[in-house]
């Protein structure tokens, strides 16, 4: 036997007879956005691994001022996490410069969202993520505040003419703020706008890649929001819109665009309140919103990509997704049973719903803090009278070609 023989067979003997560690779990690393990990993700997080002997899900929760910053820190040094929640509005900047992968989605899996939710997380032809998360928004009014001022506390204003009166008349005969403007230097300050752009069948860039912004539907939207500002909160550039709200929960505002989460906030106060459609502008076509949502993105060069994709869609799958929505009070994603029961059995969810129908997304541009800079530069320029609507649209237009 030579000496090479002695040692392979000296090897076997040691492996027959020495225990072996067990092969440690491929981890597929996960960032998730908030306080905590949600319940449902987590009892989710379990079956998958459970399906998945061999791999194991090492999930990180991360607050949700500090998410986007870290997500992008580590994909840009090159020490990504597998998944994360980000934002979509994020996801075309991680694409061109290709930190994501993007994620194969089947005709049919397309069709089970409802209309424009894929605009979302869609560029270059390309779906980037997974929607998780969804939100649209509908008109809050106060009805005591309405019967002061004289107006019919059963009849919310359906076009921006019947809004802007009803403030006016609110602010005039109870001193009360008639309506809660947006221009805070914060994010949703952008959201807020596109709340009027999408009620007037406006848009901010085409599919092509044009820009859009400086438009008639625009303009008037623009506009609109200029004229109701005197019958606002004073200083109106210093509330976002949870604050704003939180005027509104007080019983200080006659109405607000809000979120489905205002509902639950409301029903521990005794404001007597109702929530319709948003508003419809001159240009409009039917019911609209801006369509936000979050999605999960899966990162390159981690080698766990395929497995990423499927645990994402196992996570946001038909079964899965109608729990997390309930437990987090969501709008949801897909048509079906489910929210047709959600409806009947709570109306106030049909405004949220309805909205969709000629809703908009949150554009996606290659540098979306430029985008939102220039939009809030824009909003806080014309409700601070230092620019006209016109000029103000033309201006923002010119500063977004940079940021597309």
């Amino acid at each position: 036997m030579t000496k090479h023989a002695s040692l392979i067979a000296g090897t076997f003997a040691l492996f027959a007879t020495t225990a072996l560690p067990a092969l440690a779990d491929t981890e597929i690393t996960f960032l998730a956005c908030g306080d905590k990990m949600q319940p449902a993700h987590a009892e989710f997080i379990k079956k998958w691994e459970e399906a998945n002997p061999g791999y194991k899900i090492a999930s990180e929760v991360v607050g949700w001022g500090q998410c986007q910053d870290k997500v992008t820190t580590l994909a840009a040094s090159g020490t990504p996490v597998a998944l994360a929640y980000v934002g979509s509005r994020t996801l075309k900047e991680f694409a061109e410069n290709e930190l994501i992968v993007p994620i194969p989605f089947t005709d049919e899996e397309k069709k089970s969202y409802y209309p424009y939710i894929m605009d979302t997380v869609t560029s270059d032809g390309k779906q980037w993520g997974v929607p998780v998360a969804f939100s649209t928004k509908s008109l809050y009014w106060n009805k005591a505040l309405f019967k002061q001022a004289g107006l019919d506390p059963e009849k919310p204003p359906q076009t921006w003419a019947e809004e802007l009166e009803y403030a006016r008349i609110i602010k005039e005969k109870t001193g009360i703020p008639g309506f809660g403007v947006v221009a805070k230097t914060f994010d949703n300050t952008m959201h807020q706008f596109l709340h009027w752009v999408y009620t007037n069948n406006g848009s901010v860039i085409d599919a092509e890649g044009n820009i859009t912004l400086d438009s008639k539907e625009n303009l008037e939207a623009l506009t609109a929001l200029k004229d109701i500002t005197p019958y606002a909160e004073e200083g109106p550039t210093s509330y976002e819109q949870n604050e704003v709200r939180a005027i509104f929960l007080d019983g200080k505002l006659g109405m607000i665009h809000a979120s489905v989460g205002a509902v639950n906030r409301l029903k521990e106060t005794k404001i007597e309140w109702g929530v319709a459609p948003l508003p419809l502008g001159p240009s409009a076509k039917g019911p609209g919103t801006l369509l936000i949502t979050d999605s999960l993105a899966v990162f390159s060069g981690t080698g766990v990509e395929e497995k990423a994709i499927e645990f994402a869609k196992f996570l946001t799958n038909p079964e899965n997704q109608p729990i997390y929505e309930a437990q987090e009070g969501l709008t949801p994603l897909r048509p079906g049973k489910a929210v047709d029961e959600m409806v009947a059995a709570n109306p106030y969810w049909k405004p949220f719903i309805d909205g969709i129908s000629f809703g908009g997304p949150e554009p996606l541009f290659t540098d979306y803090k430029g985008l939102q800079n220039t939009m809030i530069e824009m909003v806080q320029s014309v409700v601070t009278g230092k620019a006209e609507p016109a000029d103000a649209l033309k201006k923002a237009a010119a500063d977004l070609e940079q940021y597309k």
